[in-house]
């Protein structure tokens, strides 16, 4: 559970859009059935050569195969035991933070870098990495030393329940307690402890302090809120925390009218409220779908908006999927053109825009449209923490078995 909760962290999107394991089981059992009755790929100038064993190809009952490591790779293309497994794309001050923070547990670096991030977007994402990295940070530490005496085995506990580590070298997330202790002013540092409460509960929701955790982090998302109060990120914060409190609509639509005033057109935080609304949690399918469709109507220019329905529809994806025609309907078919055109017209460089290149993937090679689909590996290629991929047993391999289809079937 830790390490799925660090990727899904280090995503974004961090469980918003996470699928019943069951589904997915079904699903990969399905594709995988779908993929042996099709034909053997034409072998293209860059696979291995007769005699090399290692090329990319497809597993005998048909699975897309990752290669492994050491073997032929397209030109171009990361080999699989190189993929990044923690963003969907590259944020190299993001990873040189979290390198330097967690090898000193020096906090100064992370609150520079969220004070020099003035995007919404990009500072939401920021703040859900290092959560997601401390959170992991003290669950390893824990795992490795067991819990503090004064607390219960089993119960990680807010952060401020740890002790004070002794052994400079010793990693147990002790940064971010120092931090909020030496600026507790410092709305980054506020809103960075309030999301890693939100992991804290979500990695443990049958614990008797699950709701405890997430009162708390509503408080703490608050005091961020007071801080900085035209950041949307302590607002998208508590839409995690009605979640999992299962707040009323009328008070979810009063936090979401909050995120809105400050940022309207924030795919972050249409994602987490995209999630409330489905049929998993508060919501019906009718509604999840709905308010995609009405989020992607009403979005303004260069927005990633229009994508938001290819996210409901795979947030409700039925359970049982038989033919890949399911995938070429309609619905699915119209959901794809509207995420390719925000794709197209989207300003430069948004920063969630390798999520939606990510999920566009998963539908092109399913609906069989591979040469759309290569587009998308050509893209993104290098970074797999996103979803689909962080709802399999393995990113990686889930990943590359897709592009093999995408590259291998153009």
């Amino acid at each position: 559970m830790e390490a799925l909760l660090l990727m899904i962290a280090l995503t974004v999107i961090f469980g918003v859009l996470v699928m019943p394991a069951l589904r997915r089981r079904k699903e990969r059992m399905e594709f995988q059935q779908a993929a042996e009755n099709a034909e053997s790929r034409t072998r293209r100038p860059w696979d291995a050569g007769p005699d090399d064993q290692q090329g990319i190809s497809l597993r005998k009952e048909g699975e897309p195969q990752a290669t492994s490591p050491g073997s032929v790779t397209p030109q171009g293309l990361v080999p699989v035991e190189e993929l990044d497994l923690r963003l969907p794309g590259p944020d190299d001050a993001l990873v040189a933070t979290l390198e330097e923070v967690q090898r000193t547990q020096n906090w100064r670096p992370a609150g520079q870098l969220l004070a020099l991030t003035d995007d919404h977007e990009l500072r939401w994402q920021r703040v859900q990495s290092l959560a997601g990295a401390a959170a992991m940070e003290l669950a390893q530490w824990q795992t490795a030393t067991g819990p503090p005496e004064d607390t219960p085995a089993g119960d990680a506990g807010p952060l401020d329940s740890v002790s004070l580590a002794k052994d400079e070298q010793q990693r147990d997330a002790r940064w971010l307690r120092t931090w909020r202790m030496d600026e507790p002013n410092d709305p980054g540092g506020a809103e960075v402890y309030a999301q890693f409460l939100v992991w804290q509960a979500m990695s443990d929701t049958g614990s008797a302090d699950h709701r405890i955790i997430l009162e708390e982090a509503r408080s703490v998302a608050a005091e961020a809120a007071r801080l900085a109060p035209q950041d949307p990120v302590p607002h998208i914060t508590e839409l995690f925390v009605a979640r999992g409190l299962d707040y009323r609509k009328p008070d979810f639509e009063a936090v979401w009218a909050e995120v809105t005033r400050r940022s309207r057109d924030h795919m972050g935080a249409h994602l987490a409220a995209l999630t409330y609304w489905s049929e998993k949690w508060s919501g019906s399918k009718d509604e999840a779908y709905g308010f995609a469709q009405s989020a992607a109507g009403s979005a303004p220019p260069h927005s990633l908006l229009p994508a938001l329905p290819l996210f409901a529809v795979y947030d409700h994806l039925p359970d049982v999927q038989l033919s890949p025609r399911m995938y070429q309907g309609a619905v699915i078919a119209d959901a794809i053109e509207a995420a390719q055109y925000a794709l197209g017209q989207v300003r430069p460089e948004h920063s969630m825009e390798a999520h939606v290149r990510h999920l566009l993937l998963y539908f092109l090679v399913r609906a069989e449209r591979y040469a759309e689909a290569a587009e998308q590996v050509r893209a993104i290629d290098g970074y797999v923490g996103a979803v689909p991929w962080v709802n399999s047993e393995n990113p990686r391999s889930e990943y590359a078995g897709y592009r093999a289809m995408a590259i291998g079937r153009q």
